[in-house]
């Protein structure tokens, strides 16, 4: 154990968590960040809608995150929390390497991951020829011969997006058999093909390069980019072993926070994808620099009441 409890300990390392220990740390706090150098987007080759750092590799932007932070007194740890207990004021944090470490307050950015349909093929390709994001991959997908594979009602929403970038968009999977009259009517106003067969593999060439799926009737539904809506699953863990509140979200259960990522665990702040699961990049960035700015605050209340029980005490 630490002698010296820190002021925040932040589980995970992404934007979020790295925006809000980047905000602590030039507020002269204490703070340091536990990551497992996994985050959701490092099989994505570039990053895009984050204003003066659109195209730049996700993994680029955490290591300069990570300079940033530590030119400020911040300081990394490297590993993956696997145990939490106590309260505000006096958290504990185990380390996988047998770490304990000591905090005041605590803030959890660890973010969702993905859980792709059973698809041979999709795995080799996700964050390349297969994704997730119009927005954040859209844009280079533009006027090129696009699929939309079915696997929820939000695939739905995917298909919409997708037009706009391009007139080649095919919708497709036995899901599509179950929209209702008028979203179908509208999609095929706008020009999406709907094929309800089962899609049985991604194909790529020999360069590894996506070129489309084989269907379940043998054919090829040739393809330069597959959008696919992989089920949300949070990395929760330490937030359910603190009794964190949950509640319903549009994409699942998610724990439930107030606008500034405040949890029902006093002390216990949430940011990113820990706080909403659809947060892009930039969007998780932010959310870890309001928390910060929470935290500090709450911190300043703390330090009063200590200060001034100090006084009473010498008094």
């Amino acid at each position: 154990m630490d002698n010296e409890p820190w002021d925040v300990i932040i589980v995970g390392g992404g934007a979020a968590g790295l925006n809000a220990a980047l905000v602590l740390a030039r507020a002269r706090r204490r703070v340091v960040v536990i990551d497992s150098g996994e985050p959701r987007n490092r099989f994505a080759p570039h990053m895009h809608g984050f204003l003066s750092r659109d195209g730049i590799s996700p993994l680029e932007l955490l290591e300069i995150g990570r300079g940033e932070v530590r030119s400020y007194g911040g300081e990394i740890v490297s590993g993956r929390a696997v145990g939490v207990t106590g309260e505000a004021g006096a958290f504990t944090v185990e380390v996988d390497d047998g770490r304990m470490l000591a905090s005041r307050r605590l803030v959890i950015a660890t973010g969702l991951r993905d859980e792709l349909p059973d698809l041979p093929g999709l795995t080799g390709q996700w964050g390349r020829g297969a994704v997730a994001c119009p927005y954040c991959d859209g844009w280079e997908s533009r006027d090129s011969r696009i699929g939309v594979l079915a696997t929820s009602a939000m695939s739905v929403h995917q298909a919409s997006l997708l037009r706009q970038w391009s007139s080649d968009v095919t919708f497709v999977g036995p899901l599509t058999a179950e929209l209702d009259p008028e979203t179908r009517a509208g999609l095929e106003a706008r020009g999406v093909r709907i094929d309800p067969r089962s899609a049985t593999a991604v194909l790529e060439d020999a360069e590894g390069v996506l070129t489309g799926l084989t269907l379940d009737d043998g054919t090829t539904l040739p393809l330069d980019r597959l959008f696919v809506g992989p089920r949300l699953v949070a990395n929760d863990d330490l937030l359910r072993r603190l009794g964190a509140d949950r509640a319903e979200t549009p994409l699942g259960e998610w724990v439930a926070s107030d606008p500034f990522g405040a949890t029902s665990v006093p002390g216990v702040w949430v940011a990113g994808n820990s706080a909403v699961s659809h947060a892009l990049v930039v969007m998780a960035a932010a959310s870890g620099a309001a928390v910060a700015t929470q935290i500090n605050a709450d911190l300043v209340g703390d330090d009063t009441r200590r200060a001034l029980a100090a006084r009473s005490v010498r008094a």
